[in-house]
């Protein structure tokens, strides 16, 4: 093996799996548990309980199936600073120089 060849190590799949309960990340699951169990509580309603659930499970698997670190980056967002944004605009500051002729004196 020379010095430039890639080193290749053996990975196994489920390092690389997002850690899911019934394919939604664990996290979106457990929010979607209490949100539903709070619901409950708050209706005294199962209906409204069970159906708060269905609906946070269902965005949950989404979420999974579309990005499984859009949480962590959702989450995150907010503590970095933007690097660019066209809708934010600074004030543009400038300041007119008059120009000086040798007829005018010494500069103030």
């Amino acid at each position: 093996m020379t010095k430039n060849e890639p080193h290749l190590n053996r990975v196994s799949k489920s390092i690389n799996r997002p850690l899911t309960i019934w394919g939604a990340e664990r996290r979106l699951f457990f929010l979607a548990t209490v949100m539903g169990a709070a619901t409950f509580n708050f209706f005294a309603s199962l209906v409204s309980g069970l159906l708060m659930f269905a609906a946070l499970y269902t965005f949950a698997r989404w979420a999974t199936a579309a990005d499984t670190q859009i949480l962590r980056i959702a989450l995150n967002s907010s503590k970095f600073r933007t690097h660019y944004d066209p809708a934010r605009r600074e004030p543009f500051r400038f300041e007119l120089w008059e120009e000086r002729t040798a007829d005018d004196g010494p500069a103030r």
